[in-house]
């Protein structure tokens, strides 16, 4: 199913006022990163606005790889304007290119029907109203997934036809209220219609709009017969999106998953990384000690670039926080994973107060905006070659600052 585009250059005026940014003109918004379509596409396309505004302080990236066709520092919406609309829907990928985001991000999982929708994960309890269905009450279970039991409806026993029936709705409705009007809005969307909606939006606005998949629990969908990245590797081949020059970034928290994807698409790849404690999945299953602490020393990060061309690690790994929820000083790991040929594009920044280190909140209320611009910043000074963002614009904005500090032009 494909949704009307939710407005347009009036929406986004409409919006920026809403968000105390409509005193922007043309050319502040230039200068915070939401370039006109035209200049954006002739930039995009051969790297002459990026090395302009980079000033000198982009790192090496391995050319030909299609990393260096995008721009630096890089915005990706994480889930689309999730901090704004019910995530992994059409509205909310609308949105975030209204905002200026370079990338929009999927999570993809399987239907059992083999399809690709987009969801945060396969249980859908939080992001459907699927409870709301007593034709799937039956379908409530409880199921293992990466050694974890979660109770609720799951993407693999449903058909297509089945959850395009089903309306997404806000994941975290008591942080984000606002987010709640727009509940049964838009419908699941597939990963093939993402692919349509990214190609036509991409000749509308001219400028090229990417995709920035993960696979999602990839060694439990393949032993349950659904493997996804045959899948995902076909989808982009057919939406042309597939190899160098197609538009889209793969990533995956299973380095095994990317090594297989690595063998069907010639794409950029990125392993994201959760806290130094923990595992990937695959490593688990295979019996492999190593921790993400093993893999962010100089060494495992020469292994990791032997197969992906960066990383996404969570923004701890790089600006460690006390017990108390303050910054401590920055690690080594931007330096050494460019070191090591690596671009890092960590997660996740977000506009409350609960997800902010404690020295860039305001107020004692957790669901109230801090810092999140200061936070953003900080993160571009820190030398990170993007992020993922719930809030465009507020990063985008802050994209524009450091720019302007280095005198890019």
């Amino acid at each position: 199913m494909t949704q009307r585009p939710i407005g347009g250059e009036s929406s986004r005026r409409t919006f920026l006022r809403a968000t105390g940014a409509a005193g922007l003109g043309a050319a502040a918004l230039t200068a915070a990163g939401a370039a006109p379509a035209s200049a954006a596409a002739d930039e995009q396309a051969d790297g002459r606005g990026d090395a302009q505004r980079a000033a000198g302080t982009r790192p090496p990236v391995r050319t030909g790889t299609g990393l260096d066709r995008l721009p630096h520092p890089l915005v990706v919406a994480h889930r689309g304007a999730s901090g704004y609309r019910p995530e992994h829907t059409l509205g909310s990928y609308e949105l975030a290119l209204e905002l200026g985001a370079d990338v929009i991000e999927q999570d993809v999982v399987p239907t059992k029907d083999g399809h690709l929708v987009v969801r945060h994960e396969n249980n859908i309890a939080e992001t459907t109203d699927v409870a709301d269905h007593p034709e799937f009450a039956a379908r409530r279970t409880t199921k293992t997934v990466d050694g974890t039991a979660l109770t609720g409806w799951f993407t693999e026993d449903f058909t297509l036809a089945e959850l395009h029936t089903l309306r997404a709705k806000e994941r975290l409705p008591q942080q984000r209220q606002r987010n709640t009007l727009y509940d049964g809005r838009w419908p699941v969307p597939t990963f093939r219609e993402v692919v349509e909606f990214a190609n036509k939006r991409s000749r509308t606005l001219g400028r090229p709009v990417w995709l920035y998949p993960e696979t999602k629990h990839p060694s439990y969908f393949r032993s349950i017969g659904l493997p996804l990245e045959e899948r995902l590797a076909d989808e982009l081949r057919r939406g042309g999106l597939a190899g160098r020059n197609g538009r889209a970034v793969l990533q995956s928290f299973e380095p095994s998953s990317l090594q297989r994807l690595a063998k069907l698409v010639d794409n950029p790849r990125i392993q994201l990384l959760s806290g130094p404690t923990t595992q990937p999945y695959d490593f688990v299953l295979a019996g492999d000690r190593r921790t993400v602490a093993d893999l962010v020393t100089p060494g495992g990060l020469r292994w990791l670039a032997s197969f992906s061309h960066g990383i996404g690690p969570t923004t701890q790994l790089i600006a460690p926080v006390d017990a108390a929820g303050r910054l401590l000083p920055p690690t080594t790991l931007v330096a050494d994973a460019h070191a090591a040929g690596l671009v890092l594009h960590p997660w996740t920044v977000r506009n409350e107060n609960s997800f902010l280190p404690v020295d860039f909140r305001r107020g004692t209320d957790p669901n109230a905006y801090g810092d999140s611009i200061g936070w953003a910043r900080r993160l571009y000074d820190l030398g990170v070659d993007g992020f993922f963002t719930d809030n465009t614009d507020t990063s985008v904005l802050a994209r524009g600052d450091f720019w302007a500090a280095r005198g890019a032009n």
